[in-house]
């Protein structure tokens, strides 16, 4: 059997596993309860699950999307995020030749989708998560080799982000910007570099416009996590055919 096959099977897996965690942080960790226990349970009958109410995707798509006990339905976020860990990590394994980085970025990929979804949903995250996804940034830049470059950009870019907040709060006379972005700012340098980290920040800041205008009207705060997760996933997955329109546009 092929092992691109085999090992794209077992990052999978992995993914669903890692994002089945994820629907824990995201419900949990915003209402700042513990992450270990009580063990899971459903939310409206507090009965506690089986572990084979737990297996990723399967367990929803057995039990009708329904808790087993009280049948109340189970939110089709659970499932989502599962599946968008699988696609995440495969994303990471594909991306990224060597198995050992490819796991740690995969892992930091599926939970910036975690900060993401807590950013979107109360317009803070919690620290605890923005310093283990910016620790397996560094991880992922310094593994083997040790090189200092991503660091460099990761510090780079956050103090960029820093200088940009003072600015834009000075200017507005209100808070822009939250610390979440700054850190963020430094996970894009830490992962992608220079060149590469600039481009996905540029990327999610155009992702940001049309959701930006339609947000202004309704008066609802727009989080930044979230898109500017968006263009370091973009950004990383494309960064060939990027590199590549660079070098024609500027030879």
């Amino acid at each position: 059997m092929d092992l691109n096959i085999v090992y794209g099977v077992i990052f999978a897996v992995f993914g669903t596993c890692v994002g089945s965690f994820c629907n824990v942080l995201i419900y949990r960790l915003p209402r700042g309860q513990s992450v270990n226990f009580p063990a899971s349970h459903c939310p409206k009958c507090s009965h506690a699950l089986k572990f084979y109410h737990n297996i990723p995707l399967l367990s929803w798509l057995f039990l009708g999307g329904k808790c087993a006990f009280c049948k109340t339905k189970i939110s089709i976020r659970y499932p989502i995020v599962e599946l968008l860990g699988g696609a995440l990590a495969l994303a990471a394994y594909f991306g990224e030749p060597d198995l050992a980085k490819a796991a740690v970025l995969g892992l930091c990929f599926i939970l910036l989708m975690a900060l993401s979804a807590i950013d979107f949903e109360y317009k803070a995250v919690p620290e605890s998560l923005l310093y283990v996804v910016t620790a397996l940034s560094l991880a992922y830049t310094l593994m083997y080799d040790f090189d200092l470059s991503g660091v460099g950009a990761a510090a780079g870019y956050a103090a960029i982000f820093f200088v940009l907040r003072f600015i834009v709060t000075f200017v507005l006379k209100r808070e822009a910007m939250g610390s979440a972005d700054i850190f963020i700012a430094g996970v894009m340098g830490a992962i992608l570099g220079w060149k590469l980290g600039g481009i996905s920040i540029y990327i999610g800041a155009i992702l940001t416009l049309p959701a930006y205008l339609i947000a202004h009207r309704k008066g609802y705060e727009l989080p930044f996590v979230p898109f500017l997760s968006m263009g370091l996933l973009l950004t990383f997955i494309f960064r060939d055919q990027i590199l590549r329109l660079l070098d024609v546009i500027y030879g």
